[in-house]
């Protein structure tokens, strides 16, 4: 298979091929669930556009726990189908699918009660791990396993005594979500489907009731396209009703975002080998290691105002401090906090006003003639999510069409990935990088490093980190443009990278050498490497303010100080 390329001139020539004849599938939302669609449907041989208005995963799908995990406290609630349906697909992540990008992480449960906790929480570990391997791809992860307290307590030294009487570890799985999204994209566009990045659906086609296309606005190159579609797929998340209002149709169901933000933190504040997942009044805390930090999430609140840039109050952060520190020896304080973000889940309304008990389960639907509405659910279960929403759209197609096969395709980097860990010394030492490099590119390109390498080979100074944060490679800032679609700074430092969240600088001293390595690549000139860098600053120092707000309006009105950036 031809690897595909998202420079700037695929980008346009994507654009130009979806306006040039109809589609089978046009795919509006480029996050999870929009990509694993626009996979699915150019899978099964069918003729696919997915246009995303801003950039790959900026919404929900950059912003989460960066988990693929069955839901454990999902089997509280008696909602076992999903819970089993969540630990078939992260057995087929970590087996088949892309065993590059997601690896077994473990957690460390603290019991609080002698006696009875241990047996009711244990039966619930013990039938989440029995329901992993009765899904047939769940043998790969270890079993969970009863701890003493001081057993615990050398896993974990950073928990208070008083917090614990013993523990439960078990594990679950977790990926870098941006990157995995740009990857499916990739993968997707590999297989043949079109797709554009920063280009914006602005309206609806219709003859008579049936929707036939889209107007679409290329935000980065100016102009119109009209992309006509047998089925259109509405995979805009928490954007869903805004989408549909474009049509004038609501739509049979209401999607609410729950806001949720997470703190990242330097390794060494807390000393753990394993993460921990703790109980609060309304829902759950991880802790969940990430390379030389830590995540500490997460909040789950409603949100009403701007679903582009959701902000973090001083309130959230302060709740979730408190609640971590209940358990910690050494609280961590707000200078310990490096990077903070926040996000939306899109959850189907309900009955319930708590967030918390909204439905995350999915839901597909066709409203109209030609359009096909996919929303809710969980991560972890995006595959399947696509594939409900293909089966939905082939009913609207006048051809037979095979069966969803994406259970059987990998994502670009799989194949030979495990071969090449294996070679890992030895290319490190064909390439004098260090092997700890050469693993670092590994788990996050799998066998694609190689290309990553050539630019490298090309010009040796891009093998050196970045000078402020040297977990990154040069040749990593200028792959994501050249390879991975980024257009902006921002989508470098923020996506493609974690820079913005694991640096306490959250990457303004980042942001003048990357932006001089990327411009070549985006065909900037010096006005715009100004323009990008400024914009940048200004809406890190936007968020920083947002932090230090009272609660979400006050927030929200402080983020939206930085608007997003406008090409020259």
């Amino acid at each position: 298979m031809k690897t595909a390329i998202l420079g700037p001139a695929q980008r346009a020539e994507a654009l130009a091929r979806m306006a040039e004849r109809e589609l089978d599938i046009l795919v509006v939302g480029g996050g999870v669930v929009g990509a694993g669609t626009a996979l699915d449907a150019a899978t099964r041989g069918l003729s696919t556009g997915l246009v995303e208005a801003r950039d790959w995963a900026s919404g929900t799908s950059s912003r989460s726990s960066k988990l693929i995990h069955g839901g454990l406290r999902y089997l509280e609630m008696l909602d076992f189908a999903l819970v089993r349906e969540a630990l078939k697909e992260r057995g087929l992540l970590l087996e088949r699918l892309a065993p590059h990008l997601v690896k077994p992480v473990p957690f460390l449960y603290p019991l609080q009660h002698k006696g009875w906790e241990r047996w009711y929480a244990g039966s619930g570990v013990a039938l989440y791990d029995a329901m992993s391997v009765s899904s047939g791809h769940g043998r790969g992860l270890p079993v969970h396993r009863h701890l003493s307290q001081k057993r615990a307590l050398r896993v974990a030294p950073c928990l208070k005594r008083a917090a614990l009487v013993g523990a439960l570890q078990y594990y679950d799985a977790q990926m870098d979500d941006a990157r995995y999204v740009a990857t499916m994209v990739r993968t997707a566009a590999a297989y043949g489907a079109q797709v554009a990045n920063r280009a914006r659906v602005v309206g609806f086609l219709r003859e008579g009731e049936r929707v036939v296309g889209v107007r679409v606005e290329d935000v980065e190159g100016g102009g119109d396209y009209e992309i006509r579609a047998q089925q259109i797929v509405n995979a805009t998340g928490v954007w869903t009703d805004d989408t549909q209002a474009l049509i004038g149709e609501r739509g049979q169901f209401h999607v609410r975002a729950s806001k949720g933000i997470h703190l990242v933190v330097p390794k060494d504040r807390i000393h753990s080998t394993s993460g921990l997942i703790l109980r609060t009044e309304k829902s759950v805390l991880f802790v969940i290691p990430w390379g030389r930090h830590w995540i500490v999430g997460t909040t789950d609140t409603d949100w009403d105002l701007d679903k582009a840039h959701p902000a973090a109050s001083s309130a959230d952060i302060d709740y979730l401090l408190e609640h971590v520190n209940e358990v910690l020896a050494t609280p961590l304080t707000r200078d310990d906090v490096e990077g903070v973000y926040a996000g939306l889940r899109p959850l189907l309304a309900g009955e319930s006003d708590a967030t918390s008990k909204l439905s995350r389960e999915h839901t597909v639907a066709h409203p109209l003639p030609g359009l096909v509405v996919v929303a809710g659910g969980k991560y972890t279960t995006y595959r399947v999510m696509a594939k409900d929403a293909v089966d939905e759209a082939v009913h609207g197609l006048d051809q037979r069409v095979a069966d969803c096969v994406t259970e059987d395709v990998p994502l670009v980097g799989a194949e030979g990935y495990k071969a090449l860990w294996n070679a890992r010394a030895r290319i490190a030492a064909r390439t004098g990088l260090h092997v700890a490099r050469i693993e670092h590119l590994l788990n996050r390109y799998g066998s694609l490093t190689e290309e990553l390498l050539e630019l490298v080979v090309a010009d040796p100074s891009l093998g050196e980190p970045l000078a402020h944060a040297d977990d990154y490679l040069r040749a990593e800032a200028v792959y994501a443009c050249t390879h991975e679609g980024a257009r902006h700074l921002d989508d470098v430092l923020t996506r493609r990278t974690r820079i913005s969240i694991e640096t306490f600088d959250r990457g303004t001293r980042s942001a003048r050498e990357v932006a001089e390595l990327i411009a070549p690549a985006l065909g900037w000139d010096d006005d715009q490497i100004e323009k990008e860098i400024a914009h940048y600053r200004k809406r890190v120092e936007a968020e920083r303010e947002s932090q230090r707000q009272p609660d979400d309006l006050t927030a929200d009105a402080a983020r939206l100080g930085a608007p997003d950036i406008v090409p020259l």
